[in-house]
C-alpha cells in the first residue's frame, strides 16, 4: 500500500514524465487532497507523502515560479494542514507535518513567499493546536518549528504573529510554557526563541510582553534557577567522596547556561525589560539566596541558604558572566557596603500591605505556575485595555489588585464597580507572590546616591584603617568582613580560592563602577595612575604565597596564581610599583622559601630537569583564565590530593613526591617572576633554553674544519636522503652543501640533544634509530616525535663514532642545564670537566652555554664571518670528515 501511495503521488500509472517541480504537479497534489479530506488507516501515508510533495514545491516555487505560491495561496491548501491535524490523526501524521513545516519555513529565503504563508493566521492556529507533548519526538519537532518561525521575526512578520488587537502572541506565550521542561534541548530552544522576540524593536509588541508575560516568566525562571542553586549546593553537600561529579557538573553547566541567558536578555538593551529582570534577580534570587548565604549560616535558618564556598563561586559566575550596570552595581554594593539590616526583615507574606516596599528581598515560589498566570492575564487585559491603556507601570493588573498609595485614587474609583469588588476576594498571599514591582531606574540612583553618602560618613575610619593594613578595625560590612576573614584560613585554601575569584571577577567586570573598588581600595585594572592600595587585602595575598611556598603548605597552584595576580593588579602602575618595602620583604621571604623547597627536591636525576622545563613551559603557554577555572565543578568539593579524580594538577594538592616536586618548582616560578615584576627587573636566566640561541632549519652555516659525518637518512615513509650530522652543545643537526658557497651548510633539520633517544639497529651494525621528540605541552600530554628515522654510516666505525658523540652530547647537554639551575637555587656548581671526551678549565665551561650561537649563527643572507660554527667542541683527533 505504502508503495503504490509513493508511486501515486510521484506520477505513477503512466505519468512518470510528470516533472514534480512544476505548478501542475502542485494542482495534481491539491486534487489528491481534495478527494482524501478524511485520514484514515488505509491514506494515511498518502497524505503524509503528498504533504512532504506539497512542501518541496512550495521551496522549489520560492526560487523558481512564483505562481506556486499564488495557486497555494488562491486554493487556501493550508486549510489541509490544519484539518489533517485537528482529526487527531495519531503521532506519524503529526509528527511528519511538524517536520515538513519546519524544512517549509527554513527553506524559505522571500519575504513575499514568506507573507503568503503566513496569511490567513493558519501558522499560529498550529502554534496553539494541542499537540501531545509527552511524546518527545512530537514535542522535539514542535518546539525546533517554533524556533525556526522566530528565526524568521523582524519588524514586518511579528504582525503576522502578535495580533494587537486581541493582545495575542501565541508563538511567545506558547513557547515560553516549556521553559522548566525536563528535556535541555527544549529549554535552550526556548532561550533562542525569547531571545528572537526580544530582539524585535516593535513597542507593542514588546509592551505587550513586559504587561502581560515580564513578571509572570521572570518570576518563574528566576524560582526555577534558584531551585537549581539549592539542588547544586545539596550536590555539593553531599559528595565529599568525588562520587557524583558527574551530576555536579551538569548543575554547574546549568547554571552557567541560565547566567549566559540572562546576560544575553539583558545585552539587547531593551530598557523596561532589562527593570523587571534586574528587580528579580536582584530581589528574589541574589540578593537573598546568594549574597545572604555569604553571613553566618546559624542566623536566618527560616530563609533558603546555601553553602559559603556554593555562594561565592556562584557570585563568581555572575560577575564574570554578566556586565549589565544597574544590576552588578547594586549587587556588589551589597556585597562591599551592605549591612544585616534588610536580611532578616519578614517574609514577604508577613508584611502589611501598606507598607510594600519595591524590592522585597525574598526567594519564594510563584503561587502561580507560568502557564496558568498567563490565562489570567490574558482574560485581565481583554476585560481592561480599553479601560486602562497604561504602558507606563510594570504589572498593572497586580498593582490594582494590591492598591498600592500610588495608584490610591484610580483603585477608589474601580472599588465602585463590581470588578472593585471581585478584587477584594483575593487573599493577601496571593498578592504578594503573584506582584514583583520593578524597580525603576530613578529609584535605583536615588538609593545608591543615599547609600553612597552614608557610607562616606560611616566609613571613612575603616577605610583608613585598611589602608594602614590595620586588623583590629570593628567591620560594619558583614559580607566584606567575611570575604576577607576567608582568606585568613591557615588549614586549607578552599574558601580562599573563590573569594579571589570573587574580587577578580568584581574587579575586572565591565559594568563595574570603578569608584566602588577604589572606596574599599580593590584593583582596578582600567585605573590609570594609582598611589595607594588595599594593604590589608596585600597582606593576605602575601600570607597566602608564603603558606604555598611551606613544605607541607595546602594552598593550591590555582590559588597561588590567582593571589599573583591580584597583588600585581593592585600594586603595579604604568609607572611603576607601588608596594610598600615591608610588604616587598614579606614577599622576597616567600620567594626565598620557595627556593629552599626546590632545594630539597633538586636532583641530579634527568626527571627533574625534564619536570624543570615542563613546568616553566606550562606557566608561561597556559596562563590562569579565571573564565575556564570557574566553569570546572570540582573545585567546588573539598580539595583533594589524588590524581585518581581526574581533576587537573593546578586545582588539587599533590600526591607523592613526583608532584610534590612539580609543585614546588611551579611555586618558585611563580614567585620569583612576580618579585622580578615589581622590582622592575627582566628575567634574564629563564627558560634555560631560548629559542633566539638555537640553530634552525633552513641556516646557513660556516662548517669548514667542523667535523662531520655523512650518512643516509631513512624516514618511516621510505623516503631516503644523503645529509651530514653535526653535534652541537645543545643540538644535533642534520645539513646539506650549500651550493653557493663552498665549506658552507643549510641546516636541514635540527634537535634538541636532551630530547633524543638513540639505539642500534640489530642486525645492521652500520646503522642506528635515532628518534627525538618535541617536548610536550603540558605534562600529561603524549610527546610527538618530530624527527623519527634510521641513520645508516658508510662502515660501523663511523657508527659507533656517531653513537657515542650523540651520546655524550645528550649527557653534557642536560648536565649543563643542571648546573644552571643550581645558579637559579644559590646551589654550589660542579665545574664541568669534560665536553664530548675532552677537558675544559673552569674559564671556558662558564662561557658554554649559547657561546657559539652568539658569534657563529647565521641567516641564509648573511655570507661573512669564517669562523667554524662546530670547531672548538666538536673536533675528534684524527677524524676530520667522514
Amino acid at each position: 500500500m505504502f508503495g503504490r501511495s509513493r508511486s501515486w503521488v510521484g506520477g505513477g500509472h503512466g505519468k512518470s514524465s510528470r516533472n514534480i517541480h512544476s505548478l501542475d504537479h502542485l494542482k495534481y497534489l491539491y486534487h489528491v487532497l481534495t478527494k482524501n479530506t478524511t485520514v484514515t488507516e488505509q491514506n494515511r501515508n498518502l497524505l503524509v507523502e503528498t504533504i512532504r510533495s506539497i512542501t518541496e514545491i512550495l521551496i522549489w516555487g520560492d526560487q523558481n515560479d512564483s505562481s506556486v505560491f499564488d495557486f497555494f495561496l488562491e486554493k487556501n491548501m493550508f486549510v489541509f494542514f490544519l484539518n489533517i491535524l485537528r482529526q487527531k490523526s495519531g503521532r506519524y501524521v503529526c509528527v511528519q507535518l511538524l517536520q515538513t513545516l519546519n524544512i517549509l519555513f527554513e527553506n524559505i529565503s522571500h519575504e513575499t513567499s514568506l507573507y503568503y504563508l503566513l496569511s490567513n493566521n493558519y501558522v499560529n492556529s498550529i502554534i496553539v493546536h494541542k499537540f501531545d507533548f509527552s511524546d518527545e519526538e512530537i514535542m522535539a519537532y514542535y518546539i525546533s518549528f517554533l524556533k525556526t518561525l522566530s528565526l524568521k521575526l523582524n519588524n514586518h512578520t511579528v504582525h503576522f504573529f502578535y495580533n494587537e488587537h486581541t493582545n495575542d502572541f501565541a508563538l511567545y506565550t506558547e513557547a515560553i510554557k516549556f521553559f522548566n521542561h525536563p528535556e535541555s534541548m527544549v529549554r535552550i530552544a526556548v532561550r533562542t526563541i525569547t531571545l528572537n522576540v526580544y530582539k524585535v524593536d516593535n513597542q507593542a509588541m514588546l509592551h505587550y510582553i513586559r504587561d502581560k508575560t515580564a513578571v509572570p516568566y521572570f518570576s518563574n525562571l528566576v524560582w526555577f534557577i534558584g531551585s537549581h542553586v539549592i539542588e547544586l549546593d545539596n550536590c555539593v553537600q553531599t559528595d565529599e567522596e568525588h562520587r557524583n561529579r558527574g551530576k555536579l557538573s551538569d548543575l554547574v553547566a546549568e547554571h552557567l547556561d541560565h547566567l549566559h541567558y540572562l546576560n544575553d536578555i539583558l545585552i539587547i538593551n531593551c530598557e523596561f525589560l532589562n527593570d523587571v529582570l534586574t528587580d528579580h534577580l536582584l530581589n528574589r534570587l541574589f540578593l537573598p539566596l546568594y549574597v545572604y548565604s555569604l553571613e553566618n549560616p546559624d542566623k536566618g535558618g527560616e530563609r533558603p541558604k546555601i553553602s559559603l564556598p556554593v555562594s561565592l563561586y556562584l557570585l563568581s559566575q555572575v560577575f564574570l558572566i554578566i556586565h549589565h550596570a544597574p544590576l552588578v552595581n547594586s549587587l556588589a554594593e551589597v556585597i562591599l557596603n551592605g549591612d544585616l539590616s534588610e536580611t532578616y526583615t519578614k517574609p514577604a507574606q508577613d508584611v502589611p500591605r501598606s507598607s510594600a516596599k519595591p524590592s522585597i528581598r525574598c526567594f519564594i515560589k510563584p503561587t502561580e505556575t507560568l502557564e496558568r498566570s498567563l490565562e489570567m492575564n490574558k482574560h485581565k487585559g481583554k476585560k481592561r485595555m480599553q479601560k486602562r491603556p497604561n504602558y507606563k507601570n510594570v504589572g498593572e493588573e497586580e498593582d490594582e489588585e494590591r492598591g498600592p498609595a500610588e495608584d490610591a485614587q484610580e483603585d477608589a474609583e474601580k472599588a465602585k464597580g463590581t470588578e472593585g469588588g471581585s478584587k477584594s476576594m483575593k487573599t493577601s498571599g496571593e498578592r504578594e507572590e503573584i506582584e514583583m514591582v520593578v524597580m525603576e531606574r530613578s529609584k535605583l540612583s536615588e538609593l545608591a546616591t543615599a547609600g553612597a553618602s552614608v557610607r562616606e560618613q560611616n566609613t571613612t575610619d575603616e577605610e583608613k584603617s585598611a589602608a594602614t593594613g590595620s586588623e583590629s578595625t570593628q567591620w560594619s560590612r558583614p559580607f566584606l568582613d567575611m570575604v576577607y576573614h576567608a582568606l585568613d584560613s591557615p588549614d586549607d585554601d578552599y574558601h580562599a580560592l573563590f573569594v579571589l575569584c570573587l574580587l577578580y571577577a568584581m574587579s575586572h567586570n565591565k559594568g563595574m563602577d570603578p569608584e566602588k573598588l577604589k572606596r574599599i581600595q580593590l584593583p582596578v585594572p582600567s585605573a590609570a595612575e594609582k598611589t595607594t592600595y588595599n594593604h590589608l587585602l596585600a597582606e593576605r595575598l602575601i600570607r597566602i604565597m608564603n603558606n604555598a611556598a611551606q613544605p607541607d603548605g595546602k594552598i593550591r597552584l590555582a590559588t597561588l596564581e590567582l593571589s599573583c595576580l591580584l597583588l600585581k593588579q593592585q600594586v603595579l602602575t604604568s609607572s611603576g610599583c607601588i608596594i610598600k618595602d615591608v610588604h616587598l620583604a614579606c614577599l622576597e621571604g616567600a620567594r626565598e622559601e620557595s627556593v629552599h623547597l626546590v632545594r630539597h627536591f633538586y636532583k641530579g636525576e634527568e626527571i627533574f630537569l625534564d619536570m624543570f622545563e615542563d613546568e616553566y613551559r606550562s606557566m608561561t603557554i597556559k596562563p590562569m583564565n579565571v573564565e575556564y577555572l570557574m566553569m570546572d565543578a570540582s573545585i567546588l568539593l573539598p580539595p583533594t590530593g589524588t590524581p585518581l579524580t581526574g581533576i587537573d594538577f593546578v586545582k588539587r594538592l599533590p600526591c607523592g613526591d613526583v608532584e610534590k616536586t612539580r609543585r614546588a618548582i611551579r611555586v618558585f616560578f611563580m614567585l620569583r617572576s612576580l618579585s622580578l615584576q615589581l622590582r622592575g627587573e627582566p628575567e634574564t636566566q629563564l627558560p634555560l633554553t631560548r629559542e633566539e640561541d638555537l640553530i634552525k632549519t633552513d641556516d646557513v652555516l660556516d662548517l669548514n674544519n667542523s667535523d662531520l659525518i655523512a650518512c643516509t637518512v631513512i624516514t618511516k615513509d621510505g623516503g631516503m636522503v644523503q645529509r651530514f650530522l653535526a653535534v652541537d652543545i645543545y643540538q644535533m643537526s642534520l645539513v646539506e652543501p650549500d651550493v653557493s658557497r663552498l665549506g658552507w651548510g643549510v641546516v636541514k633539520f635540527a634537535g634538541l640533544l636532551q630530547d633524543m633517544q638513540v639505539t642500534g639497529v640489530e642486525d645492521d651494525s652500520r646503522a642506528l634509530n635515532i628518534t627525538i621528540h618535541k617536548p610536550a605541552s603540558s605534562p600529561h600530554s603524549k610527546p610527538f616525535p618530530i624527527l623519527q628515522a634510521t641513520f645508516v654510516f658508510s662502515d660501523h666505525i663511523r657508527c659507533i663514532i656517531a653513537k657515542q658523540r650523540l651520546a655524550k652530547g645528550r649527557i653534557q647537554a642536560r648536565r649543563m642545564k643542571m648546573q644552571r639551575i643550581a645558579a637559579l637555587l644559590d646551589l654550589p656548581i660542579q665545574p664541568t670537566t669534560e665536553v664530548l671526551g675532552f677537558g675544559l678549565g673552569s674559564s671556558s665551561s662558564q662561557h658554554l652555554p649559547f657561546r657559539f650561537y652568539d658569534q657563529c649563527r647565521r641567516g641564509s643572507s648573511d655570507p661573512t664571518v669564517q669562523r667554524s660554527v662546530f670547531a672548538s667542541v666538536d673536533k675528534v683527533p684524527g677524524f676530520h670528515v667522514y
